[in-house]
């Protein structure tokens, strides 16, 4: 059965930027949000994919995706999910042995940057470099689902 486990972090600087390997082009919505699962359509660098997540404050949580055809997805943002998609560029950085993905919002959640890596284990360790700032993980807010109904410019 799949499933991520994921930290994720608020950034307090932009000394990663330097370090950056690919970023990639992300639009995403979500068809459905209950108190079990999400499901959502995502389209990053003309790539599609359709994914559920389950709903837990957890790191730990199991995720299925799966790839789509490109114009399905495009049809779908455009005419089945709830709300304006999803924006953001993400960036992706090495520290040590990990890949960070950081993610630059922009639109309703201009001004949000927050770095996830996932992690084999929940209690594995992993060097926090020294733009990393508070952890978010648990907080509901930062979810992406949570940032399409309650944007971070109107917190």
């Amino acid at each position: 059965m799949a499933f991520e486990i994921e930290r994720k972090f608020l950034v307090k600087s932009d000394a990663w930027r330097s370090e950056i390997f690919e970023t990639k082009q992300i639009k995403q919505a979500y068809f459905c949000n209950t108190e079990r699962a999400s499901l959502r359509v995502r389209v990053s660098n003309q790539q599609a994919f359709l994914s559920t997540k389950t709903m837990t404050r957890d790191i730990r949580r199991h995720e299925f995706e799966y790839e789509i055809p490109l114009e399905d997805a495009e049809f779908m943002l455009q005419y089945m999910c709830r709300g304006s998609p999803l924006i953001k560029q993400r960036h992706l950085v090495q520290v040590d042995h990990h890949v960070w993905e950081i993610d630059e919002f922009a639109g309703d959640n201009q001004g949000l940057i927050v770095a996830e890596v996932e992690l084999e284990h929940e209690t594995q360790t992993f060097t926090k470099p020294s733009w990393l700032g508070e952890e978010v993980s648990n907080e509901i807010r930062y979810f992406n689902f949570s940032l399409i109904n309650h944007p971070f410019t109107s917190w």
